[in-house]
């Protein structure tokens, strides 16, 4: 089951509309009623969505602060703004379904790519940098993982030096 690699605490989450638990955001994950309605095409709101979930599991611990950016993300950002909250948990299910099958990452990369039009682009990338830089510290398998996002969004390496610096200068602390 691809949410047992998931290390959750009991604190809770916002996710949507309401707190829930960690525990809970991580069963109706595992128990997850639809993956994404056509597994081959994603559109730009799953795209992104799993852009942030490949990141959050990369290292093999999705951290409480990196899903609090994710629920973040997806209740205040303007892109997700006809976004249907209550699906965020069947889709990052879908995403970590996938990356249990023989080349999920490279094929989540593909779909990632596929779903996003160019003007998201950098917007991915850039949320992908958020959720990395969420818990504060960022492991070899985030470094690579990055690198493989912005290779596939074609995002230019000063862009992408730019977006970075803007996710570790959001997330610093003293």
């Amino acid at each position: 089951m691809p949410s047992q690699n998931i290390c959750l605490c009991s604190l809770d989450v916002w996710c949507g509309r309401a707190f829930i638990t960690k525990f809970e955001f991580q069963h109706f994950v595992a128990e997850s009623i639809a993956p994404v309605s056509d597994p081959s095409v994603l559109d730009h709101h799953s795209s992104l969505i799993y852009v942030m979930v490949l990141v959050s599991a990369s290292d093999g611990e999705m951290t409480d602060a990196e899903l609090v950016t994710i629920g973040d993300v997806v209740t205040q950002l303007p892109v997700f703004a006809d976004f249907d909250v209550d699906s965020l948990a069947s889709i990052a299910a879908s995403c970590t379904d996938l990356l249990q099958e023989d080349d999920g990452l490279d094929t989540a990369l593909a779909l990632i790519n596929q779903g996003l039009p160019e003007k998201l682009r950098e917007t991915a990338y850039a949320l992908a940098c958020d959720v990395a830089a969420a818990d504060g510290s960022l492991s070899q398998e985030e470094l690579r993982l990055l690198e493989m996002i912005r290779h596939e969004l074609q995002v230019g390496r000063l862009v992408a030096a730019a977006i970075e610096r803007g996710a570790s200068a959001r997330h610093a602390v003293l």
